[in-house]
């Protein structure tokens, strides 16, 4: 390593953990207006993006590229340091005619303008590098709609078109841009809990999920890839990110599941299927619930979003269990072996640190407590409780590696979520969110299933380019006015979109985490991308269930909670994922036949999506049907 690049290294992890500082500081004690919280926030950002991506990767370490990111870097603290100057009262004394830039609305000076549209630039520019062309190229083509509108034609929602200074004064200069609710979401809610899960995996604690996992799952068949399924859950939980949580747990669970016999592809399907559905795990799902908090109205509390999210939850790792189970004794019937796990027994502090983190920060939630003073004291907690064993102690060098790490983890979606809020900003000020769903609405009241396969197909395509939290964002935002006006549980509504914008990573041809899951199996990406999608199906399947009946969310639409359809919901769905699992795998107690598979793929999709009051003889005939196949199938295992 150069010594330029040592010193680069050096002033990341000081900006890494200025960063972290100072966002603990600002969102338990705030001392800055709320745009100047969000201007520093991706001020520091942009600069970590500059500092450690180069502008392309043949030239990572060139004197030119060095020499033109210091240029990007001094652009973004001009930018946004101007921002602050012009939004502190501190600094009132440079605000031109005294107003602050929040209160010249219309009346901004020319210099305000050229600032805005260096900073519209320079956002563009930081998300291209460290998340690839996608988002940039989806805000350029908004920004073109905010100055071309008149040009488009009737089915494009045409409008009169704005020049660049009205553009850049939205999407920049003022708090519906930019520095508006993504970037929010992002400095109050995310970045915490990115840094909850990076100080845990220093305490040792994540590394007690995985043996515990083990020894749990340790004489079962197919227990390599079962703790895959779970210690992907909760690791997913925490990180929010399909590929993040991939590229780690599956380091550790795809080489023992192909050592117990699971084909390489099929290691990497599970893996990957496991890891896409871990932002769907409360409480924390990948800061998920903490952005709906934000976007859902009528507004929902905390509690209301996981008591939610959790059956669904459980139904698709169950289902994951299931399908690893099949496919596991389908291996033992084959002859294939399938090797014991073995481990030795967890740490117990590593237990204590992670269990007691959580629940403090369970409980202090549940009493009320806002979501960044919850985790602000599950932090302190973490160091406490680790202090007290050698194995589990943090020391002030971890405290920086960890602040480091989160720093890692969270800038890419700091850049996104800006780039997000120059998306935003045209959608307000063009008003395409109030006609999308016009346009969206007449189709719902004729056919409500073929609007949300539309929402489904318009989340996965966006999904497959973006980070799934953004996704969710920006399609909340689009889609957002419309929600409630399809007779669809708001609730119901953002997590059909939460969970599409977690499925994107897990869908060919451009699946994420399945192509993480494969470069660490060594098997191909095509076959470990369609493995992941089959694994994965039953997390196509469940939005739609839980949207027709939000009872599986212990929600009504009817406005008064019956435990009988909760309990009716509730078998249906299990009967119903206990026979798409075996349809996919072809075995369940012995090897299915093609008919078998086939009777339990319909009944199967019959009793996901259709209701009980729309089609009871269907939903009684499909059930029937399901444990027919099953005792069928149990009595040829006994009788061979």
């Amino acid at each position: 390593m150069t010594s330029f690049e040592r010193a680069g290294n050096a002033v990341y992890t000081i900006l890494a953990v200025v960063l972290s500082l100072f966002i603990l500081a600002e969102v338990n004690y705030p001392n800055l207006t709320p745009q100047s919280q969000l201007a520093f926030f991706a001020l520091v950002g942009l600069v970590l993006v500059f500092l450690s991506t180069p502008v392309h990767p043949k030239l990572r370490g060139h004197a030119l590229a060095r020499s033109g990111d210091a240029v990007f870097i001094m652009a973004a603290i001009g930018c946004f340091g101007y921002v602050i100057v012009q939004t502190e009262p501190m600094f009132s004394a440079f605000w031109p005619g005294g107003q602050a830039l929040g209160s010249r609305a219309g009346l901004e000076t020319a210099l305000d303008h050229w600032v805005g549209l260096a900073g519209v630039l320079l956002v563009l520019e930081a998300t291209r590098r460290i998340i690839g062309w996608t988002l940039p190229l989806l805000a350029g083509v908004f920004l073109l709609y905010a100055a071309y509108g008149q040009a488009m034609p009737d089915w494009l929602f045409p409008h009169r078109g704005y020049p660049w200074q009205r553009i850049v004064s939205q999407t920049f200069l003022h708090s519906q841009g930019v520095f508006g609710i993504a970037l929010k979401v992002m400095f109050t809610y995310v970045f915490l809990f990115v840094l909850f899960g990076t100080l845990l995996e220093k305490t040792g604690a994540t590394g007690f999920v995985i043996d515990f996992a083990r020894n749990l799952f340790r004489k079962s068949p197919g227990g390599p890839a079962k703790v895959a399924v779970v210690s992907s859950g909760l690791m997913g939980s925490l990180s929010g990110s399909a590929v993040a949580n991939t590229a780690t747990t599956g380091t550790f669970t795809i080489p023992m599941m192909k050592s117990s016999g699971f084909r390489s592809e099929v290691a990497a399907g599970v893996e990957a299927a496991a890891s896409s559905g871990g932002a769907l795990v409360p409480p924390i799902m990948g800061a998920g619930a903490y952005m709906m908090l934000e976007l859902i109205e009528p507004a929902v509390t905390y509690v209301q979003i996981i008591k939610s999210a959790l059956i669904p939850a459980l139904l698709y790792y169950t289902s994951l269990l299931l399908i690893v189970h099949f496919q596991a004794s389908r291996l033992s019937a084959g002859g294939a072996p399938v090797a014991e796990d073995k481990v030795e027994q967890p740490p117990a502090v590593q237990g204590l640190v992670f269990l007691s983190a959580f629940a403090a920060l369970i409980i202090l939630l549940v009493a009320g407590y806002t979501p960044f003073r919850a985790v602000s004291v599950s932090l302190v907690l973490i160091l406490a409780v680790s202090a007290f064993s050698e194995r589990t102690r943090v020391n002030a060098r971890g405290v920086v590696a960890a602040m480091a790490n989160a720093a890692r983890g969270g800038v890419s979606l700091i850049a996104a979520a800006s780039c997000v809020g120059l998306i935003i900003g045209v959608v307000t000020l063009t008003g395409i969110g109030a006609k999308l769903p016009g346009a969206i609405l007449p189709l719902a009241q004729n056919n409500m299933i073929l609007a949300l396969i539309l929402i489904m197909i318009s989340t996965i395509i966006l999904g497959m380019g973006l980070p799934s939290a953004v996704c969710y964002l920006l399609m909340a935002t689009l889609i957002g006015p419309v929600l409630g006006d399809l007779g669809i549980v708001p609730l119901a509504a953002h997590l059909f979109i939460f969970y599409f914008g977690m499925m994107s990573m897990v869908t060919p041809p451009v699946a994420l985490a399945a192509y993480t899951a494969a470069a660490i199996a060594g098997s191909g990406i095509m076959q470990s991308g369609f493995a992941a999608f089959r694994f994965a199906l039953v997390g196509f399947t469940l939005p739609f269930a839980f949207v027709l009946k939000p009872e599986l969310l212990l929600l009504s639409s009817q406005g008064t909670l019956n435990m009988w359809l909760v309990t009716a919901s509730i078998t249906t769905t299990l009967l119903a994922i206990v026979a798409l699992a075996g349809s996919v795998i072809g075995h369940m107690f012995h090897t299915l036949r093609m008919w078998q598979r086939a009777l339990l793929l319909v009944a199967a999709l019959l009793l996901l999506l259709t209701t009980f009051d729309s089609f009871l003889a269907g939903q009684i005939a499909s059930a029937a049907a399901v444990v027919g196949v099953i005792g069928f199938n149990w009595r040829s295992k006994v009788t061979t």
